[in-house]
């Protein structure tokens, strides 16, 4: 068996090209996960009590106005995304590996949701979903006459 280095790119010289190499093996520093298929995922909390179900998502970074949440045809979905902002600053970026993200994650309801009344909050980083459920409608007990 032969091993053999492989270099992507040439060495240049430069302090960036030196770092990105240095680092390019940590999957946490480059931002290539290890799992590329649970990128734009967020972790999901979803909890049933008697009268409504509650979902919980766990966003940190966004504002209240970059969430969608709609319901179509049974289907709730949620979204969110967050633009990187151009600032203009006098310093120079030697790196940057924090940048904002987008997800979207939906969810089928069954006919027991009333979907009129879903409330949504977004409190420290947790975006929670009430979705209440229908009252059922009990048909009394009724006597039939014979002809």
């Amino acid at each position: 068996m032969t091993l053999v280095k492989f270099n992507p790119r040439p060495f240049d010289g430069s302090f960036n090209n030196l770092v990105d190499d240095l680092f390019a093996s940590f999957p946490v520093f480059t931002g290539n996960e290890a799992n590329p298929e649970w990128k734009g995922i967020v972790p999901v909390n979803i909890s049933e009590t008697e009268k409504n179900y509650q979902i919980e998502i766990v966003a940190p970074g966004f504002e209240k106005a970059d969430f969608k949440v709609s319901v179509d045809d049974q289907i709730l979905t949620i979204s969110a995304e967050k633009k990187n902002e151009l600032k203009e600053e006098s310093k120079k970026q030697i790196r940057k590996e924090h940048s904002y993200r987008s997800f979207k994650r939906s969810f089928t309801l069954d006919e027991k949701t009333d979907v009129a009344g879903i409330d949504a909050k977004y409190v420290n980083g947790i975006l929670t979903l009430d979705l209440p459920k229908k009252e059922e409608v009990k048909i009394p007990a009724h006597q039939i006459s014979i002809q």
